[in-house]
């Protein structure tokens, strides 16, 4: 369980998390974000909009028994099914930048994990018929939803799930950041090391959030997001 879980952290994993800054670049190419002092208010800000936007999805998108009936709620009374889970996300990111992302990083995990852990027991019937329902619809396949479902197909905690999806919102942001020159490698892992408490205490309180309670915490961080498609030049595309 647990090569497994530094398998999917590991940044030679290609989910496609590396192509996308979080809108970091176009708060930076705004002026919001200057300093190391401003990247960690960013920092900070990203790791809460992950918590209380996404970590809800993990856990109710794990909590679903996607062997059974993956996209049908009638056969699950207390649970809502993934197309419905996918649809609140979709509705929620209104955010045209962030929703595409959020697409284009969950059908990139999904394709990643069909094909590295074919050979694992319930994997492939989730991988396939996800896949296939993002192809012919109900769903769009956005990131929360297939990272909750795939780590339940893995055999990981609920818990481990949502934590490693916000590690991997922390790691990213603080990777892209160095990648802008916005503060060095050093400087980045200072800032990660110092998050991780907060990113801790914002699994304890959100993953036991209705999905139907998601909230956007940043909303300046969305706006300056939106914008990244204007900007004239370009190293992420969200």
């Amino acid at each position: 369980m647990d090569w497994i879980a530094w398998q999917l952290c590991d940044s030679a994993f290609p989910a496609g998390g590396l192509a996308h800054s979080g809108g970091l670049e176009a708060a930076w190419q705004a002026g919001a974000v200057r300093s190391p002092a401003e990247l960690e208010q960013w920092l900070d800000a990203a790791l809460r909009q992950a918590a209380h936007g996404a970590v809800p999805l993990v856990a109710a998108a794990w909590d679903v028994d996607a062997s059974k009936v993956p996209f049908d709620s009638r056969s699950q009374p207390d649970s809502r099914s993934l197309a419905e889970l996918d649809a609140i996300c979709d509705a929620f990111l209104l955010n045209h930048v962030a929703n595409r992302a959020s697409r284009a990083q969950g059908q990139a995990l999904l394709m990643a994990c069909a094909r590295t852990f074919e050979d694992v027991a319930g994997v492939r019937q989730v991988t396939d018929e996800m896949a296939r329902a993002v192809r012919d619809g109900p769903m769009a396949g956005h990131y929360p939803v297939v990272f909750g479902v795939i780590c339940k197909a893995l055999g990981l905690p609920a818990r481990r799930a949502c934590e490693m999806f916000l590690f991997l919102a922390l790691r990213g942001a603080v990777s892209s950041a160095v990648r802008l020159g916005i503060v060095g490698p050093l400087q980045g892992q200072k800032l990660q090391r110092k998050l991780v408490g907060l990113a801790g205490a914002l699994v304890d309180r959100c993953i036991d959030t209705p999905a139907d309670d998601i909230v956007q915490t940043a909303p300046i961080a969305d706006l300056l997001q939106a914008t990244q498609d204007r900007l004239y030049s370009r190293l992420f595309v969200s």
